[in-house]
């Protein structure tokens, strides 16, 4: 039999529906009738036939047709709201955001599985999951260990031994011994008591990364969770019923109390939740629209949920991997800004680099060469200029190799960081089953991640620095050679001058968000935890300084297409035209001003989906194999080997 949750004011109702052939309108009668009945003053109500409404969709918003029949317009275990006449928003309501996230707008259930075994995830898993295009599933050696580890912790319940956080109360309680009959009340209290934090929720994505790492750590068999607990979190996950889980709160030791106290409350059927099906509704509900129970904590299990460092990690391997993501595409991006400038491709020679080998720098130069190599790519604006008088060019040109190099080389070390972060044991006390005792220690600590993320925040800000100044160049006719602005007719049109300013506002936005929130730690839980990381602001101030980062090196790129235009007939290399065309398949060229936000946006999103690395990355492939043949020395940007010098017939910029 059908069945719907219908939200009206301050209460969710389930409303069975044996005949689907009845109305919208019908449903929401028998929603106001059951209202009215739960309601000592009938919820103000007199008659029925009196009240005027609408019934939309929880998700999405949709005014859904009273008329059309329930068999039409709705899906089993659909959600939806009905708004009376008169009525505000119910404060308690909180409406989904299409088109914010991509599960709420696009969400389709995955069909692969990843394997989880608590030791081999990475950060590109973690992001997938979290954008939905896995389920979870635990390795038969994963579910032993965690078997393991439970039966310990019985066997420590029935005989009534003093084990923190499993038959004691928590930091500054750590020595009151709880009775056995009170444990369950325990770890709900506990829960329920942490789940202090403010802000917005995290985004379905987010909230998908945090419960994937949650029980990817559980899955080491280290925390003593029941295997019926941790199989219930995957159930909850692989239905993508995600709680609501504000992201401020967390100190970042003992790990990230409040947010994963957020998470686990909503597991336990309280607070809110978020489906796809339902938007934000009343937990319970929401799992109960998807055939799931509540859990119920056993003794340590409310700890085991709460404990590590989760959050943290979880926003850093987003970070790390929207850095990484970023930090390749830069060099596209300078690599056309020079070629529009009329710069020289002599600095990114393959010995002036090899003096001085950091991987960072070699790759980076590597990633020029193959964009700009005149001898693989010919280019028509490079040989229009071949034998000027300029010498050399300015630093944000003549050193991305430098100054792009150490921000590859700095994501790869957080990277490393994160990926070990990610496969660790973070719970306190640890469990360990083969030698039949648990140890306290300070593993949910989350000062690694958290100075790994700010060491991230700083390094890839830098590609918003030297990308800003390049703009600079692009837009100051006494540097380019260009239009003022780079539009035809100034003064009656201002061109770039305001998106050059907003590349400037947000690289001083990002030298505040710089400052090391790791280098504060304020002592809490009457000085228990007498010092901490602060790791979750570092987290999500790493997102933020990336973000900035995109927009930036959006702000160019559109600039430098706009520069490319001015340069035409001329053509730039095939890599770069290539690029081009993919910005113009989105913005058109400017020929005078307009609203100029949605292009901003729409070449964000093309650096966010990596499609200009897409693009750009067959042809340094191909580069990079041509130079691997027999006969041709390998100068792989992982290899510290050499070109053969330069010929004397070999085309150089600026000979």
């Amino acid at each position: 039999m059908p069945r719907f949750t219908v939200h009206i004011r301050d209460e969710w109702l389930a409303i069975p529906c044996r005949d689907p052939t009845k109305t919208i309108h019908w449903l929401g009668l028998e929603a106001l009738r059951r209202y009215i009945k739960n309601k000592p003053d009938n919820g103000g109500i007199t008659t029925l036939k009196d009240v005027r409404f609408v019934v939309r969709r929880c998700q999405g918003q949709g005014l859904l047709d009273g008329e059309d029949t329930i068999e039409d317009a709705l899906e089993d275990n659909d959600f939806l709201e009905l708004a009376m006449e008169g009525d505000t928003m119910s404060t308690e309501f909180i409406p989904s955001q299409p088109g914010v996230s991509h599960l709420t707008a696009a969400y389709r259930e995955p069909k692969d599985n990843i394997c989880m075994d608590g030791n081999s995830l990475t950060s590109t898993d973690l992001v997938n999951l979290g954008r939905g295009l896995y389920k979870i599933k635990l390795t038969p050696e994963a579910e032993t260990k965690v078997v393991q580890a439970r039966e310990l912790l019985d066997t420590i319940v029935k005989e009534n031994k003093v084990v923190y956080g499993i038959t004691t109360g928590f930091g500054k309680f750590a020595r009151t011994v709880i009775p056995v009959g009170k444990l369950k009340e325990l770890q709900e209290n506990l829960v329920r008591s942490h789940s202090a934090g403010v802000g917005n929720p995290l985004s379905p994505e987010r909230t998908r990364m945090l419960l994937a790492l949650r029980i990817n750590v559980l899955a080491k068999g280290y925390s003593g969770i029941s295997l019926e607990t941790l199989h219930a979190m995957i159930q909850a996950f692989n239905a993508s019923c995600l709680s609501f889980v504000p992201e401020k709160g967390t100190v970042g030791a003992s790990g990230d109390l409040a947010p994963l106290s957020h998470l686990a409350l909503g597991l336990m059927g309280e607070g809110r939740m978020w489906s796809p099906n339902s938007g934000w509704a009343d937990a319970k509900y929401v799992l109960e629209a998807h055939g799931l129970k509540p859990i119920v904590l056993r003794p340590k299990e409310g700890l085991a949920l709460i404990n590590g460092t989760q959050m943290i990690t979880s926003l850093g391997a987003e970070a790390v991997e929207r850095a990484q993501a970023i930090a390749r595409q830069a060099d596209i991006v300078a690599a056309l800004t020079l070629e529009v400038l009329k710069g020289s491709t002599k600095a990114f020679d393959s010995e002036i680099h090899a003096l001085r080998p950091h991987p960072g720098q070699i790759e980076v130069a590597f990633r020029f060469r193959s964009l700009l190599e005149s001898d693989h790519h010919p280019s028509e604006i490079a040989e229009s200029h071949r034998f000027c008088d300029r010498v050399q060019d300015a630093y944000t040109m003549r050193c991305c190799p430098q100054v792009h190099g150490i921000v590859n080389d700095t994501i790869n070390f957080v990277k490393n960081i994160i990926n070990t972060e990610i496969n660790s044991a973070t719970d306190n006390p640890m469990v360990f089953a083969e030698r039949g005792e648990t140890i306290s220690g300070g593993n949910f600590h989350g000062e690694y991640p958290a100075k790994a993320l700010d060491y991230l925040a700083i390094g890839v800000h830098e590609l918003a620095s030297i990308s800003e100044r390049r703009i600079e160049r692009l837009c100051n006719p006494s540097l380019s050679e260009l239009p003022a602005f780079l539009v035809n007719e100034g003064g009656l049109n201002s061109g770039f001058m305001i998106a050059h300013c907003t590349a400037a506002s947000l690289v001083s936005e990002n030298k505040v968000l710089c400052h090391p929130s790791s280098v504060d730690s304020l002592s809490t839980s009457a000085a228990t935890e007498d010092h901490v990381s602060m790791g979750g602001w570092a987290a999500r101030k790493a997102l933020r300084v990336i973000e900035h980062v995109e927009q930036v090196l959006a702000i160019e790129l559109l600039a430098a297409c706009q520069g490319i235009e001015f340069l035409r007939p001329l053509r730039t290399t095939t890599p770069l035209e290539k690029v081009y065309d993919l910005v113009r398949s989105v913005v058109r060229p400017w020929i005078k001003d307009r609203f100029m936000s949605p292009d901003i946006e729409a070449v964000h999103r093309l650096l966010l989906d990596q499609k200009v690395w897409h693009v750009a990355k067959p042809y340094i492939d191909k580069y990079e194999t041509q130079l691997s043949s027999p006969g041709s020395r390998p100068i792989s940007p992982t290899s510290f080997s050499l070109e053969p010098p330069l010929s004397p017939r070999k085309r150089v910029r600026h000979e």
